[in-house]
């Protein structure tokens, strides 16, 4: 049986991540009173969110029972937020007699969109799209890396034909550097079904970037974060994407050191959505109005094009807050058109597949007629 490859996700998977909630959250809590003690110059990122909520929620806990002294709170409005989210944000603070610092980025949505470009599908999708746009480099490149005998060989000629293209490349034609095919990762652009095709088909009349996220998230956090010892955030495995690819500094352990020497705390990292349902419930967390009368399921930056229910979201919002629900289609709606010309080109393609999987199948051979064999 081939064995099956597994990133240092599974492989270096702590044990505490395979505890029961109650167990698994003592756990954390030890963890964060241990960093807590060790780098009290800490700095978290609250973002109003219901993951933000159980880690705030326990690091409150924990400074109560060990008496640890005050973590600096910090929330990144980038311009496009629910005033529900706002509006729990202050609440937030308030419950727990903290406070909690508002930080803008320098270069807004608006502007970061009108200049790169607009998120689609995911972050890795828009990051190699943007490169693909930049570059120029033709999609038939695929069928020529998949046509090929010797596909080392096929790569290798790609990288001379086009220089410092490695990554879009490889992007391309769902490979690595050296050559060998790589269709299951998510780092490749059929990493969504088809979608090769239907760029292809369909070229996108927009640019594609998801460096809005850079500069209204990413840089301002970096600005603010530079001068602590360690930074707490609450990202978790099971929000998928970005999060739950390993990255240089070891993502697969909630405690990592940077080059730079600042320690990055992820407590939550191997929290699951019933860990968390069985954590709210228990110490009764309240969300923010986005969860508890919305009924949304996942908060941030408002309709992002990264989720894949971002229309549907706006939808829900629509009747409470209309007018952000008017700014996000103003600044994202060509990549909700543009997905949703995608999601029917899929089902299309799909359907398609199965008719005539279903007409082979069910064809009819000499078999069927033994008299015809005699």
């Amino acid at each position: 049986m081939k064995e099956t490859y597994k990133s240092k996700v599974y492989t270096e998977r702590p044990d505490y991540a395979d505890f029961d909630a109650p167990a698994k959250f003592q756990a954390i809590e030890s963890i964060i009173a241990k960093r807590l003690r060790e780098h009290p110059k800490a700095i978290c990122s609250y973002s109003g969110g219901s993951d933000s909520d159980i880690l705030v929620d326990l690091i409150e806990r924990v400074r109560m029972v060990f008496h640890l002294p005050a973590i600096e709170y910090v929330f990144f409005n980038t311009g496009l937020e629910m005033q529900a989210t706002r509006d729990h944000v202050k609440a937030t603070a308030k419950k727990y007699g903290v406070e909690i610092r508002e930080v803008r980025p320098k270069v807004g949505i608006v502007q970061a969109v009108r200049e790169h470009g607009i998120p689609f599908v995911s972050k890795i999708m828009s990051a190699g799209l943007e490169g693909w746009q930049k570059k120029e480099i033709p999609l038939s490149i695929a069928e020529e890396y998949t046509q090929a005998e010797d596909k080392a060989a096929k790569r290798q000629e790609l990288s001379e034909r086009f220089p410092k293209c490695e990554s879009i490349i490889n992007f391309l034609c769902c490979c690595n550097s050296g050559g060998e095919p790589r269709p299951n990762i998510q780092l490749v652009i059929n990493s969504s079904k088809y979608m090769r095709d239907f760029i292809g088909e369909y070229p996108p009349d927009f640019r594609i970037s998801a460096q809005c996220c850079d500069f209204c998230k990413k840089q301002p956090a970096h600005r603010v974060q530079k001068d602590y010892e360690m930074v707490v955030t609450g990202e978790r495995r099971d929000e998928g994407g970005m999060r739950s690819v390993p990255r240089k500094d070891n993502t697969a352990l909630c405690f990592t050191e940077t080059s730079e020497g600042q320690y990055r705390l992820r407590p939550l990292y191997y929290v699951s959505d019933a860990d968390k349902a069985w954590y709210k419930e228990y110490y009764g967390i309240q969300y923010s109005d986005a969860y508890e009368v919305y009924g949304l399921t996942r908060t941030g930056c408002c309709g992002c094009p990264i989720s894949y229910k971002a229309v549907e979201d706006l939808e829900q919002i629509r009747p409470y807050e209309p007018n952000v629900v008017k700014a996000a289609w103003n600044i994202f709606g060509k990549s909700y058109e543009y997905r949703a010309k995608y999601n029917r080109y899929k089902a299309d393609r799909l359907m398609a597949e199965r008719e005539r999987k279903k007409n082979v199948d069910g064809q009819m051979s000499l078999e069927d007629f033994p008299g015809v064999m005699s």
